[in-house]
């Protein structure tokens, strides 16, 4: 009982102490010959540094979030090889700032009749690696709508004829005249820069097949018949054998658009 009353009696002694100076400590404290150690650094203890928060969501705003920061390594040196190849296409002849086109730029364009202008009229020499039998002028619109339908229905059509297609036999392009050359006829399409007719096709072996021969000719009737409607779309107008006696013998396509879509025969 009296050990008892002894401890808390020394506890209470404790307590009041605190009380009076909160800096106390009943802890033990270190002999004058006893070294003090400082306590371990992060390096020394083999803990992990955690980053500053705040300072790595700052840097990582200026940089443009994760991903953007992350962008580089991503980049393999394919990507970069393909970068520098299209930068060098462009110099050597690309127009429409497409490396698919290439050509020389022209400039303004303009005839005798009213309304033959072109603007930023480009001369092109060959489109998605298809060759053209003559530079063709023509505005970009146009040069963009051949570029799809070689891709999509051209080269596709004779793709299992002759080793494929390697150019276009183009019978007209540019010109300031009316319609079908006819006297007192509207202005043609031709004379805006915004049509080009195809005659005939050379493929990769040699072999020359013509709308004229080919458009019934067994072995290329399909095919001829597949690129006459693959134009639907990428052009405004499309006429062929079956539109009139002036295009029995060639493709007429142009970018004129209609309220009611293109105009296809």
């Amino acid at each position: 009982m009296i050990r008892a009353a002894v401890f808390s009696f020394m506890i209470s002694l404790g307590q009041m102490a605190l009380a009076a100076d909160p800096s106390a400590s009943l802890r033990p404290v270190p002999r004058a010959s006893e070294k003090v150690e400082k306590p371990a650094t992060l390096e020394q203890s083999g803990a992990i540094a955690q980053p500053d928060q705040n300072a790595e969501q700052q840097d990582a705003k200026k940089r443009g979030g994760l991903f953007s920061s992350l962008r580089p390594l991503f980049r393999t040196q394919k990507v970069n090889r393909e970068g520098r190849a299209r930068q060098q296409l462009l110099k050597k002849g690309a127009v429409c700032g497409d490396v698919a086109i290439q050509g020389e730029p022209v400039g303004r364009v303009t005839g005798k009749i009213r309304g033959c202008v072109i603007e930023d009229a480009v001369r092109v020499r060959s489109v998605s690696g298809v060759g053209l039998s003559q530079k063709s002028v023509m505005d970009c619109k146009t040069a963009d709508a051949l570029k799809t339908w070689l891709n999509s229905a051209a080269k596709p059509a004779l793709a299992k004829k002759g080793g494929g297609l390697q150019s276009l036999k183009v019978a007209a392009h540019y010109a300031c005249r009316p319609r079908n050359n006819q006297k007192g006829a509207k202005l043609s399409e031709h004379g805006k820069g915004r049509a080009i007719d195809i005659s005939g096709f050379r493929l990769v072996d040699g072999t020359d097949v013509t709308v004229l021969n080919g458009w019934n000719a067994s072995r290329f009737s399909k095919a001829m018949r597949q690129m006459h409607k693959g134009a639907c779309g990428p052009f405004g107008t499309v006429l062929g054998p079956k539109a009139n006696r002036f295009h029995r013998d060639h493709f007429h396509f142009d970018t004129a658009r209609y309220r009611s879509g293109s105009y296809c025969k």
